[in-house]
């Protein structure tokens, strides 16, 4: 009907703007506020408050809270929330075309992670020339980023690859077979992460390095560090129930396609209003990678069930 199509074009494009948006403006935000740690932590704190004040208003449905259902979706949202902090490290440390480039090869891992520890057939010649393309991107892309390079930002890079790749397979087979609603998955995910903040804090010691920022920082300091967290907890309440709604409303194939617009958007935005980015070849080898993604889609149109972004 006109109306169930209206629904799925606008989570479609809710989720496409939300997923645009919060790469760049997460990079404002570790700009003017380097604390992955807490920042993320923030996010969080904004979707579980949002989840359960909607939920009490009678807005939303959401499953109550349960020690069992929380165990097993442990693994999960700590996979879940070392993907989201070495995000936010990889931005601090890097450009946002470095994101781009390390996200979008994370389907070369995925693709050996599913036929290894999920049982799926192992990918077909053309998946495989799929990502060798992202792969032959991201050589370009790194010879072109010499600008940019540090060992520390490449090391933040390899670390989120490595948490993006486990996160998808793992998190994947959880998530088909725990049996939460969208407003559930989005309030056990982002409530176990924060959760898992004060482990961080220790082991990063970033409150250390808070207070005495505090200490010296004038008012002005604040006034420019809280438009950016704070747009920043927004979009990340949005991608987060624009993420699991699209998933229910479109096919795995096509919630892949809207993460490939996702990334071009990123990349439009990024040259738009940001001057930390590539040059030309740089850029050339990003789109490369982008193409690398869509002939990869394109190649497991006949596989519904692998839900990737």
């Amino acid at each position: 009907s006109f109306r169930s199509a209206a629904e799925t074009y606008g989570v479609a494009v809710g989720y496409c703007l939300s997923g645009s948006l919060l790469a760049v403006i997460n990079k404002w935000a570790v700009t003017v506020f380097p604390y992955p740690g807490p920042l993320t932590a923030l996010q969080y704190a904004t979707c579980v408050l949002g989840v359960l004040t909607a939920g009490r208003l009678d807005f939303i449905q959401h499953e109550r809270i349960d020690l069992a259902t929380t165990v097993r979706f442990l693994p999960a949202a700590a996979m879940f929330y070392l993907s989201v902090f070495t995000n936010s490290e990889l931005l601090l440390h890097a450009n946002v075309d470095t994101f781009v480039v390390f996200r979008s090869a994370t389907p070369i891992f995925v693709a050996a992670g599913e036929s290894l520890f999920l049982s799926q057939p192992w990918p077909r010649l053309n998946t495989w020339l799929s990502l060798a393309t992202i792969f032959g991107g991201s050589l370009i892309y790194v010879a072109a980023d010499r600008d940019f390079i540090t060992v520390t930002a490449y090391a933040w890079a390899s670390a989120y690859l490595l948490c993006m790749t486990v996160d998808f397979v793992y998190v994947k087979h959880v998530v088909m077979t725990i049996g939460l609603s969208t407003w559930g998955l989005v309030l056990y995910n982002n409530l176990e992460a924060l959760f898992l903040f004060p482990l961080e804090l220790l082991v990063m010691g970033e409150l250390k390095t808070m207070a005495a920022a505090d200490d010296d920082a004038a008012g002005s300091y604040w006034l420019q560090v809280v438009p950016p967290v704070a747009l920043s907890c927004i979009f990340g309440l949005s991608i987060s129930f624009f993420g699991f709604a699209c998933r229910k409303a479109v096919s795995a194939t096509g919630f892949t396609v809207l993460g490939t617009v996702n990334k071009l958007l990123t990349i439009l935005i990024n040259l738009l209003v940001w001057d930390k980015h590539s040059n030309f070849m740089g850029t050339v080898g990003l789109l490369v990678c982008i193409g690398g993604g869509i002939l990869y889609q394109q190649s497991t149109v006949s596989k519904p069930d692998d839900a990737r972004d």
